[in-house]
């Protein structure tokens, strides 16, 4: 059975980035494992809005604890992709960020994957899952 990722809250975060020849493949698209480095730079702009990084994310590392991803059309150089992100799943340790890659060509929007990445809590000192900080809590839940 293929992976169906499906998106049932709104985004929290929404940006641009720009795919490079770097991102291209030997199939003349954009690599599978350039899509989870588009994700991470989607998240690390999403958490730099809120004065955040992984490493200090309201008091908490952040560590991604698994991924998916649906791809559902190619991407290509130069390609200006939209990358939406929402919230779900959140619980005292953990939440699940679900992304939508998209770009715009010929006046049409295509959707080029789906993705998401559990998130976990996690202190890098001493290499433990935590606590999820309520101020990050605030900020994934508006």
């Amino acid at each position: 059975m293929r992976i169906k990722i499906k998106f049932s809250a709104a985004p929290v975060f929404k940006t641009t980035i720009l795919t490079r020849i770097c991102d291209i493949n030997y199939g003349g698209h954009v690599g599978n494992d350039r899509i989870l480095s588009i994700l991470h730079e989607a998240r690390l702009q999403m958490l730099k809005q809120w004065g955040y990084t992984e490493m200090n994310a309201a008091g908490c590392g952040l560590i991604m604890a698994d991924s998916a991803v649906q791809y559902r059309a190619e991407a290509f150089h130069g390609d200006e992709m939209v990358v939406e992100i929402s919230v779900e799943n959140m619980s005292s340790i953990s939440f699940d960020l679900f992304y939508k890659l998209s770009t715009n060509r010929a006046d049409r929007t295509i959707d080029i994957a789906y993705a998401k990445t559990g998130m976990l809590a996690f202190d890098y000192n001493v290499r433990s899952i935590m606590t999820l900080p309520e101020a990050l809590i605030q900020h994934l839940s508006a």
